[in-house]
């Protein structure tokens, strides 16, 4: 089932216009380089065997390097395969600026947790609720808007989404 569900993950990723890159933690420092466009900053990826020590992302970035930053590296405790939606936790560290505020996100997510759907995800959310979490951003793709008109890209978060599935 892992197997379908991310594949289905990579689909709705496709169809987003959002590229996935899969990689082992061995690979990850490379896979990661090859992505990002400096300067780039990050937070902390709490996922066991991948950290940002080997790659040129700034971790825990002041708010000139945050405004000046290309690219935003975070976590992403929870995916929903079926949409293609980020689930980004709040945290100390800046997850959700990370992610909105650089041109570029990339999003690391381990494959065990990219789930099928809403309830699945709802369920994983609402335990880290009841553990003490106090939000979540849901993000679909790259920032979109037609408020004034035209579609624009970019204009509330980043314009660009890559994700890093990190494969067991």
């Amino acid at each position: 089932m892992a197997t379908e569900t991310v594949a289905t993950f990579e689909s709705s990723l496709d169809d987003l216009g959002v590229e996935m890159t899969r990689t082992d933690p061995a690979g990850f420092d490379d896979a990661l380089a090859a992505i990002i466009d400096e300067p780039a900053i990050g937070v902390p990826l709490r996922i066991d065997g991948v950290s940002l020590d080997g790659v040129p992302v700034t971790v825990d970035p002041t708010p000139a390097q945050l405004e000046s930053a290309r690219t935003g590296v975070t976590p992403v405790g929870t995916a929903v395969a079926t949409y293609g939606t980020l689930a980004i936790e709040s945290s100390a560290a800046g997850d959700e600026p990370v992610s909105l505020f650089p041109e570029r996100h990339v999003a690391v997510v381990r494959e065990e947790d990219v789930v099928w759907g809403l309830d699945e995800a709802f369920t994983r959310l609402d335990e880290g609720f009841e553990a003490g979490r106090d939000s979540v951003v849901f993000a679909t793709g790259a920032s979109a808007t037609a408020d004034m008109g035209a579609m624009v890209e970019g204009v509330h978060g980043p314009a660009a989404v890559h994700v890093v599935v990190i494969e067991a």
